[in-house]
């Protein structure tokens, strides 16, 4: 692979802010978005504390009733097909679009692909489903299927921006934006693109993130400043949150020569399998072990060159503890210790987004000078000890980042960002 590939735009629409500017303030000064929620108006409910996006309103199932910032202009027509995380999604692209200086007419050559990653929109799902129940099926709304589905972004996004490269989904629970970045990244290596936008968006409402209190994966902690605490000695599980982070990802070469702003190289990427258990990870970390090992090799980067690791953690006890013994046989045994955190303590866990948005704070970190610190991580769990774990963030610009992520069945997935200078 001859070809670099670049990531030169970002967008948020996330818990700790809806603009770079935001973003960055809250991942520098450790200011979470955390607060008390209520989910469906049932006070029996053991699950107190959410991640929600800000000046947004997309709660109702029609449209008509959803409201977001005045800057974004969505058509009529492109609303009928959203979901409320496409909402989140075609703001956070228009951003992205401005922050790396191109316009709509530019994706429509051809040389322009779209990934997605989300789970579809289970609140809207339900909904149609329940109507066309309730008349054995005598009719629907015309738009059910593409709003609610997996692919409902993929589908949306390419139709409102005429996207003529390759467009598609991607379906590895908390793993899946990060799959998407890593396939991306070949497109662009291997020259079968030239630009690549990689979305990840979900929905914070009952059906989207209740279901895992049954797998007791949430936390039940009612106090949204040490709810989300991961690598922390009392984590109980993780926070949910929604939004949506699109980056665009570039042929170097054909950025430079729009002098367009470069944030990172995506230098390299590896994934791996525990296969081990469909829903719990491996406890000695082997699977992630594997992945981190193949995008060091992709990178050509040994692991003491690593200076920040941008952790999955979810503030789980079998993930954290997991995730810290892969990282001690990565580096610790090699004598290297570079900084971790997990800034999931701050936004919660955006499940399949997840990745696409820790992968674009690292990028801005890089850019800005910074290395987030871990939030509310008071008394580290032993199990996570013999690693770099700062309280605060550091002013530092990290040159080459590690940035993992693991879904559902064991799906491990690790980037290698080097800085472009």
């Amino acid at each position: 692979m001859s070809r670099t590939a670049v990531i030169t735009g970002l967008g948020f629409i996330t818990s700790i802010g809806n603009d770079r500017a935001a973003v960055s303030r809250s991942l520098r000064e450790g200011l979470h978005g955390m607060t008390l929620f209520d989910f469906c108006g049932n006070p029996n409910l053991t699950v107190k504390v959410a991640a929600p996006v800000r000046d947004f309103d997309v709660s109702s199932p029609s449209t008509r009733d959803w409201s977001w910032p005045s800057r974004y202009d969505i058509p009529r027509e492109t609303l009928r097909g959203l979901a409320p995380h496409g909402v989140y999604a075609f703001c956070a692209l228009e951003q992205a679009l401005a922050d790396a200086a191109l316009t709509p007419a530019d994706l429509t050559d051809g040389q322009t692909g779209l990934f997605c990653a989300s789970a579809g929109s289970a609140f809207l799902l339900h909904h149609y489903l329940a109507q066309s129940t309730a008349v054995n099926f005598d009719r629907g709304h015309p738009m059910g299927v593409v709003s609610s589905i997996a692919g409902t972004l993929n589908f949306n996004l390419a139709a409102h921006y005429h996207i003529a490269g390759p467009v598609t989904g991607f379906v590895s629970a908390c793993a899946s934006s990060t799959h998407a970045l890593g396939y991306a990244s070949d497109e662009i290596r291997l020259g079968r693109q030239k630009r690549m936008i990689v979305v990840g968006a979900e929905e914070l409402n009952a059906e989207t993130v209740l279901p895992f209190a049954a797998m007791r994966a949430l936390s039940t902690n009612a106090n949204p400043a040490t709810a989300s605490r991961p690598f922390d000695k009392s984590r109980d599980g993780f926070v949910g949150t929604g939004g949506a982070v699109v980056l665009i990802v570039e042929e170097r070469a054909t950025a430079l020569a729009r002098n367009a702003p470069i944030y990172a190289t995506l230098a390299g990427w590896g994934q791996a399998s525990d296969g081990y258990n469909v829903a719990a990870p491996r406890p000695d970390g082997a699977g992630l072990r594997s992945a981190i090992t193949r995008a060091l090799a992709d990178a050509q980067v040994p692991s003491s060159e690593i200076d920040y690791v941008n952790a999955h953690a979810t503030s789980t006890p079998v993930g954290d503890a997991a995730e810290a013994q892969a990282l001690r046989e990565i580096f610790t045994t090699a004598g290297h210790r570079p900084v971790v955190s997990s800034t999931k303590g701050l936004t919660g866990h955006g499940l399949s987004m997840a990745g696409a948005m820790e992968t674009a704070f690292c990028a801005l970190a890089m850019k800005e000078g910074f290395i987030p610190g871990n939030a509310h991580l008071a008394d580290l769990d032993p199990a996570c000890a013999g690693l770099d774990f700062p309280r605060e963030s550091i002013a530092r610009a990290p040159r080459i980042i590690l940035k993992n992520s693991s879904g559902f069945g064991g799906s491990n997935v690790c980037l290698v960002l080097k800085s472009p200078n």
